[in-house]
């Protein structure tokens, strides 16, 4: 699901909307008269992530709280005890989902998070929730009655006017739980009318994408769950149920989560809402009209009806000889746009070359297939010889209709044509014409790191390695802090570090890039980048930063040391490569996760620097990462190691949870009481 509206720097390069024609303005008065016969509609419908997601009025009740981009519905501040907590997230207003001719049809999809911080027991979940209006949290309904339900004595739970699904992360047999990570859909009790067991763990701070579903027609409750960082692990449940019968006709919507004895964070990143009109295909039916009154709507209709279709027929001939006219206007203006884009950027100086497609196409012989170097997600690139420079290069051609293409494809052109440095990709070039958009860079005979990475052709020697990472260092200390401007460069990856003849490295694919200012702490974006090697706060918040590259820049040197992915299978188990070397490192065996196909050839000292930067670039907490120089003085040996914690911490958000109460007992209702010290996790 979409986490959020769509925010660029680029300016819109939609052609200015045309004044309302006279035609239109003829049909205005019969469209008040089938305003007037047909009931207006209200549905209801709300996108919110990010920032927006506190929009104005929103109910958080008991602990939950909004936390500057996050929801947060249970504790979660430090230096708090977190147990026996509770809250809800509600949407101000009451929503009608019924009424005596139909019922609404809705959509609820939200991305969520929950964090057992790394404990092999943390409790106890969350839910969204349908409840009589307003919401009210119940007393004693901590812990697995997930703040819907009282328990007054842990073990048996009254009922309640709500319609529930639930996310559990505890199992607890008094309420029939078949596991203790379950989905489940809740009516009237905790114990789930149906529930299935994922057979996952939901409490390793993973984003999880939910989807629930009602559809009146056949009284179908159905709610399909994906793991956002693998979406082909999902799962889906459904369950019929007449909402006229267990709910009222006016309901609070929401989401409310708890902990008992044992804790773990529940955060909630965005929520999408959408219903249908009440009269738009509901369940149920209107009462039948009077014979006369049937006739009046006939001969209304027909007459109305064949007016609109005259008009109609006569607006739909009027239009097509305009859009004739103006079919290759419009292409010409959206180059113009570009043009002007362009112009801007370069206003202060000489750009990259502009070639006409003709040059373009016959460097590469028409984008002739065994051309094809290969392709993203925006494009594809080909190999080509420019006669008159006598020059090989590589060409770009971003996909047709591209609309994040189109962005990338100027963010190239007015960002990377100003950089000059040794360790970045030179673009020479840029075309668009006939539809098309092309970006003309030097190329890189010896492909890209991943390849020598992965697909175990020529071994990649260590001193070559060694170069790379500190090739690829000094192109990210030139865009944080030696150019004119903060460059983040947000898609950090060994496909992206290309490879010239010497193999030094080239930092390449500025598509993504943000401009900021030196003295700017953040830039707020819409998330982007790769699985992988995105940084933790920045898949939470979507706030980009020069923090966040230097988290994908850990991650990479880690893989040019390891020669492993930042995520791989091994014996059934995902193994996350920050994660092992941490664990090798606290055990003072970090050499032993060096690239075994080095056969022990490399620089000891060199390999444990490499590293030690590593894991300190991919600290889970931005806060405590190096800048760039940093990492670099590290690595040229002009700086010791730092000292790190011998176990990986725990990400710290917005409200770092730095104390939580140490507990050996089950999870359990607001009913038991005890007080604990706080010990630090």
């Amino acid at each position: 699901m979409a986490l959020g509206c769509l925010r660029s720097n680029i300016p819109s390069m939609a052609p200015s909307k045309s004044r309302t024609l006279p035609s239109l303005q003829l049909l205005l008065p019969l469209f008040h008269l089938l305003s007037i016969l047909i009931p207006p509609a209200s549905p209801l419908s709300f996108n919110y992530s990010g920032e927006d997601l506190n929009f104005p009025n929103m109910i958080y009740q008991e602990d939950a709280f909004f936390d500057g981009s996050i929801v947060q519905l249970t504790k979660n501040q430090a230096h708090m005890n977190l147990r026996r907590s509770s809250g809800r997230m509600v949407y101000p207003e009451a929503v009608t989902i019924y009424d005596e001719a139909s019922v609404i049809n809705f959509t609820s999809c939200f991305s969520f998070f929950i964090y057992g911080f790394k404990k092999a027991v943390s409790a106890d979940g969350l839910a969204f929730f349908l409840s009589s209006y307003p919401s009210t949290i119940p007393d004693l309904s901590c812990g697995g009655t997930l703040g819907l339900f009282t328990s007054p004595d842990g073990n048996k739970t009254l009922p309640s006017t709500v319609v529930a699904v639930e996310f559990d992360t505890f199992f607890n047999p008094q309420y029939k739980d078949i596991s203790a990570n379950h989905m489940g859909i809740d009516v009237h009790t905790i114990y789930s009318v149906v529930q299935l067991d994922l057979k996952a763990n939901m409490r390793k701070n993973t984003t999880f994408n939910a989807c629930v579903n009602y559809r009146a027609s056949t009284k179908n409750l159905s709610v399909f769950l994906s793991n956002a960082s693998d979406p082909t692990r999902n799962w889906s449940l459904s369950h019929v149920v007449d909402l006229r019968k267990v709910l009222p006709a006016k309901v609070a919507v929401g989401f409310t989560a708890a902990t008992g004895n044992r804790t773990e964070q529940h955060s909630l990143v965005s929520w999408n809402f959408s219903s249908s009109d009440l009269n738009s295909k509901g369940y149920g039916s209107s009462p039948s009209p009077t014979p006369r009154a049937r006739h009046l709507y006939i001969f209304l209709g027909s007459g109305i009806g064949a007016v609109v279709l005259l008009c109609g027929l006569g607006l739909m001939w009027f239009m097509r000889r305009r859009l004739r006219k103006k079919g290759d206007r419009g292409k010409k203006e959206v180059d113009m746009s570009i043009d002007s884009l362009i112009n801007v950027a370069f206003e202060r100086g000489s750009g990259p070359r502009r070639f006409p497609y003709s040059v373009l196409e016959s460097a590469t012989k028409n984008f002739m297939e065994e051309r094809k170097l290969g392709g993203g997600g925006f494009g594809e690139v080909y190999k080509g010889v420019l006669r008159d420079l006598q020059l090989e290069v590589a060409i770009k051609r971003i996909s047709r209709g591209s609309k994040q293409g189109t962005k990338e494809y100027i963010s190239e052109v007015t960002i990377i044509s100003r950089l000059r440095h040794r360790n970045l990709v030179q673009l020479i070039g840029y075309c668009h014409e006939k539809g098309d958009l092309l970006l003309v860079y030097e190329y890189m005979p010896n492909k890209s790191l991943d390849y020598h990475l992965y697909e175990k052709t020529r071994l990649l020697a260590w001193p070559e390695r060694y170069k790379i990472a500190l090739g690829l260092a000094s192109a990210l200390l030139y865009l944080h802090e030696e150019w004119e401007q903060c460059i983040i460069h947000r898609d950090v990856k060994p496909s992206n570090v290309m490879l010239d003849s010497g193999f030094n490295a080239k930092l390449g694919d500025f598509g993504l890039a943000r401009l900021m200012d030196h003295d700017s702490n953040r830039e707020t974006t819409v998330l982007a980048g790769t699985r992988g090697y995105i940084a933790p706060e920045y898949a939470i918040t979507g706030k980009a930063s020069k923090e966040t590259d230097v988290f994908s820049f850990g991650v990479v040197i880690l893989e040019i040391a390891c020669g492993r992915k930042p995520s791989e299978v091994e014996k059934d188990d995902q193994v996350n490569l920050v994660e092992w070397i941490w664990k090798l490192y606290g055990n003072g065996k970090c050499l032993s996760a060096a690239d075994r196909r080095l056969e022990m050839e490399f620089d000891e000292q060199q390999m444990v620097y490499l590293m030690v930067v590593g894991l300190w670039c991919a600290h889970p907490d931005r806060t405590q990462r190096p800048s760039m120089r940093q990492a670099i003085n590290i690595l040229k040996f002009d700086t010791p190691l730092p000292a790190l914690p011998p176990n990986m911490p725990v990400p710290m958000f917005h409200s770092p949870p730095r104390n939580v109460p140490a507990t050996h007992s089950n999870s359990d209702s607001c009913s038991v009481i005890s007080n604990t010290a706080l010990l630090g996790r």
